[in-house]
């Protein structure tokens, strides 16, 4: 599994089990506003807006919480106006990253942004330094228990692209963005999915080997998912789990 595959997932646990839950429910509610403003509110004809609802279900989110913020991005309800804000830069060892934001102000965004990155060790690029490096993809969980035969068989069937085993973690099925919704309605038919979602995957991957290297990036990748404007942090690193693991506790 990718080193950022695995950041992921310790960061959703710690957010869904501990303190942060509110944060994550803040992030959620602005990506399902900003999908329902952009694409309509209904979920059948907004793959986008579906992936955030599966991802807003998924954290245990309450039904009016979501319905809610369907509205405000409808204008049915008042609301802040958020815009997609994308941003770029290296971390630690030459790690490429890129950074999703939803903001009212690019300004401010920016500012946190540039601190950030100058806290944990990298630096903030210029549009298009690093976003070539990258390929935007629908990726779908699938939880533990089918074999990668099984998964490949029924992914494939389904439209998907590709399916990578993730270990003792299960299998993530990638798609094209506009087969997200598509894909993973087939494969809920025969599998336990975990969160559905819309993200940039790595055409090659940076090697992190050196403990004092992963530590500052792993910081890094905290400081920018702290911030209020940032949706989701993509990079193109590999880390073996048991470093990542003891790092991230």
């Amino acid at each position: 599994m990718s080193g950022h595959n695995r950041w992921s997932k310790i960061k959703r646990y710690k957010a869904v089990q501990g303190a942060s839950k509110g944060k994550l429910f803040t992030k959620l509610i602005k990506e399902i506003t900003v999908s329902a403003r952009i694409g309509g509110g209904d979920p059948s004809g907004n793959a986008r807006l579906r992936a955030a609802i599966d991802l807003g279900k998924d954290a245990n989110m309450p039904s009016e919480n979501i319905a809610r913020a369907i509205k405000k991005g409808t204008g049915e309800l008042e609301g802040i106006n958020y815009e997609e804000a994308v941003y770029e830069g290296y971390g630690p060892g030459g790690v490429a990253m890129i950074v999703e934001c939803l903001t009212d102000n690019r300004n401010r965004t920016a500012g946190d942004l540039r601190s950030s990155f100058t806290r944990g060790g990298g630096n903030l690029a210029v549009e298009g330094a690093v976003s070539w490096m990258f390929e935007r993809r629908g990726l779908i969980e699938v939880k533990p228990g089918p074999t990668e035969d099984q998964v490949m068989e029924a992914a494939i069937e389904a439209g998907a692209e590709d399916v990578v085993n993730q270990g003792g973690d299960g299998f993530e099925v990638r798609t094209h963005p506009n087969d997200l919704h598509q894909v993973s309605g087939a494969l809920e038919k025969q599998f336990k999915l975990g969160a559905r979602r819309l993200g940039y995957v790595p055409k090659d991957s940076v090697r992190i080997q050196d403990p004092d290297k992963a530590r500052s990036l792993l910081k890094l990748m905290d400081l920018l998912d702290e911030l209020d404007d940032v949706q989701n942090v993509h990079a193109n690193f590999e880390m073996d789990d048991k470093l990542m693991e003891a790092l991230a506790q």
